[in-house]
């Protein structure tokens, strides 16, 4: 059987293309490699993975009505879905609100439509957001939260994908588990994210960007960490009781809120230079700090986060060096 992974070439699905690769399983990998970042970047992951036995690739667009529920029908035995194809960014958001529409709303719809019509379908499991969490202050931010006051579009985006997730296990029973990721970061990253964004501007001798003058908090967690949570996840689909909907909800966070100040200082050692900081105000649609709690992941499918980002940051910085053939 085939497991089906959206947004694959993006930084998760990247990674967790390989591991279910790595494993043994037959991956259709679906993204639009749309430029919201270097699509060179995108071109090399899916190189990595073009050379794993059971990869196949359709390069389409979700949002485009029908598109996806006709490829599925030219690769049948599609039994499981990991869906993190999504516009993604909180500031992208303020400027290109229709973009998240059509990708996060529009996309997520067809996703749901394709998998109501895959027979034997055992598991949908989504990337949600801890941005959902939004002017909640209560730490940490456990599922069991009222989630009223996203603080940007991209946010009401994910919420709405949970809503129509439930609606949908609700009517058709489909087994469907949202994961809210909490700061995703390691090699292969993206380009608009703090641990890239610092690093090359530390390299080059710019001045790093510190928003709410550098007093924030996230609950960074490391790539490893988030795709061994996402797979025992995709292991374990909810029950169908025939009562409440198989429809779950779960952070995947490293559980740890870190001082944006202690995470620049770790990447300063990582690279042997200091940062040139350079304090803001805090930007509109941010929050100002973030922290999961894991209760729930870890009571269902056995969710251990074990990175911190003394480990993690070194090993992106390793990675970044590599990548773009920087020398110590």
């Amino acid at each position: 059987m085939t497991v089906l992974v959206t947004g694959v070439a993006g930084f998760i699905g990247f990674h967790v293309a390989r591991t279910l690769l790595e494993a043994g399983e037959t991956v259709l990998g679906i993204d639009n490699l749309n430029d919201y970042y270097d699509v060179r970047l995108k071109g090399a992951r899916l190189a990595e993975l073009a050379g794993l036995a059971g990869f196949r690739f359709e390069r389409l667009d979700l949002a485009d009505a029908g598109a996806l529920s006709a490829c599925l029908r030219q690769h049948p035995g599609i039994d499981r879905i990991v869906h993190l194809a999504a516009q993604a960014g909180v500031r992208y958001s303020l400027s290109n609100p229709r973009a998240y529409v059509r990708a996060n709303l529009v996309g997520h719809l067809e996703v749901l439509e394709a998998a109501r019509n895959l027979p034997g379908l055992k598991h949908l499991v989504y990337a949600s957001s801890s941005s959902v969490y939004g002017g909640n202050t209560k730490l940490p931010f456990s599922v069991e939260d009222a989630v009223e006051t996203p603080q940007s579009l991209y946010a009401a985006t994910k919420r709405a994908d949970e809503m129509m997730s439930y609606c949908y296990a609700h009517l058709y029973r489909i087994p469907a588990s949202g994961l809210r990721f909490f700061t995703v970061y390691g090699p292969w990253g993206r380009p608009d994210m703090a641990a890239w964004l610092f690093t090359e501007a530390i390299l080059q001798g710019r001045p790093i960007q510190l928003f709410n003058r550098g007093k924030m908090r996230r609950d960074f967690t490391y790539i490893d960490d988030i795709v061994a949570g996402t797979l025992a996840c995709l292991a374990r689909p909810p029950v169908d009781t025939g009562a409440a909907p198989p429809h779950r909800l779960y952070n995947l966070g490293n559980h740890r809120s870190e001082e944006l100040e202690r995470f620049v200082t770790v990447l300063e050692n990582a690279l042997g230079r200091k940062a040139i900081r350079e304090l803001l105000p805090m930007q509109p649609g941010d929050v100002a700090a973030t922290f999961a709690d894991i209760d729930a992941a870890r009571r269902d499918f056995g969710f251990d986060p074990k990175t911190p980002i003394d480990e993690g940051l070194p090993r992106f910085v390793a990675w970044y060096r590599r990548y773009h053939g920087v020398s110590a």
